[in-house]
């Protein structure tokens, strides 16, 4: 798709936004501004640097959104050249009979991208989700290679002190290959008072035409990894920290140790300024890698939004 071609894309998403936009004014609700950075770097010397800018009619600061963002992202994979792509996305989200949902759909110039997810609010808490993304390796920035996972989850609370959370995903991407995708994850609570909770995250797919491009592909892949997360609420601020060490294995080796840590810091919810920081290490191969040995990820995400 050419600048042409995006262009048209952007008119038909800003023609179907502008009722919905126009009835966000009548309803008096508050605007916002605000920007988004990611930035990840591996093993493989792949970096991706991604800077957005939102701009939303409606934003309450919890689930209701309607809005635009514009968003630039250079990929370097492997190390070599860097190609740019400029993407944008109609932004929207709500709660309705119990239910809340939230979309961002657009396109980066060469197909249609985004994110959707709704969950319910029972004890029994139901997910359902459907995300779509170019493929940052070499063959896929050159050749357009796209990925679409859609799914569901659902929370099985045992107790006060102890849930399972199960998950289903089906991933289907450009050319052949299709993945099935079977996670869970039982939590623990140790204390409610200080937020300290243990976990055993598993997961396992299957490819059926594994190794068919350049991204990480085997045809089986299964993690073990238990966890231990501290999550702390100080005047309205959420801090997190995750860590595990576990074991993976994939088709064609034998087991590896895993690791994963995680920080994240949130800014109260509501108030005329919001934001957040997240970062993130794994040695976990995505499907953005391309090598498979000793392979490690880092990434980092930074948020910033002004109500009026």
């Amino acid at each position: 798709m050419g600048l042409m071609g995006f262009a048209r894309v952007a008119t038909v998403l800003g023609m179907l936004a502008m009722p919905a936009l126009a009835a966000a004014q009548d309803d008096a609700v508050a605007s916002a501004v605000g920007t988004q950075v990611f930035f990840s770097t591996d093993s493989d010397d792949t970096t991706v640097v991604r800077i957005a800018g939102d701009f939303d009619l409606r934003n309450d600061g919890d689930a209701r959104r309607l809005g635009v963002r514009l968003e630039n992202a250079w990929y370097e994979p492997l190390g070599g050249e860097t190609e740019q792509r400029q993407r944008i996305f109609v932004q929207a989200g709500d709660r309705s009979a119990g239910w809340t949902w939230a979309a961002r759909v657009g396109t980066d110039g060469h197909d249609v991208i985004g994110a959707a997810s709704v969950y319910d609010d029972s004890a029994f808490r139901k997910e359902f989700f459907i995300e779509r993304d170019v493929v940052e390796t070499p063959l896929g920035l050159e050749e357009d290679i796209f990925t679409t996972f859609a799914g569901a989850a659902i929370d099985l609370p045992l107790n006060d002190r102890n849930i399972v959370n199960l998950l289903v995903g089906y991933q289907d991407f450009t050319g052949d290959n299709e993945r099935y995708h079977v996670r869970g994850n039982f939590i623990h609570v140790i204390s409610n008072e200080i937020g300290l909770s243990a976990q055993l995250r598993a997961q396992y797919y299957y490819s059926t035409q594994p190794g068919e491009f350049d991204y990480f592909s085997p045809e089986n892949y299964v993690q073990v990894l238990p966890v231990l997360q501290l999550r702390r609420f100080s005047g309205g601020w959420q801090f997190r920290a995750v860590g595990g060490i576990g074991a993976q294995n994939f088709t064609g080796t034998d087991w590896q140790q895993a690791n994963f840590a995680q920080v994240a810091v949130e800014a109260p919810v509501g108030g005329t300024w919001s934001g957040g920081a997240e970062l993130t290490y794994t040695d976990t191969p995505g499907n953005n890698a391309v090598a498979s040995d000793d392979y490690n990820y880092f990434q980092a995400r930074f948020s910033l939004t002004r109500r009026f």
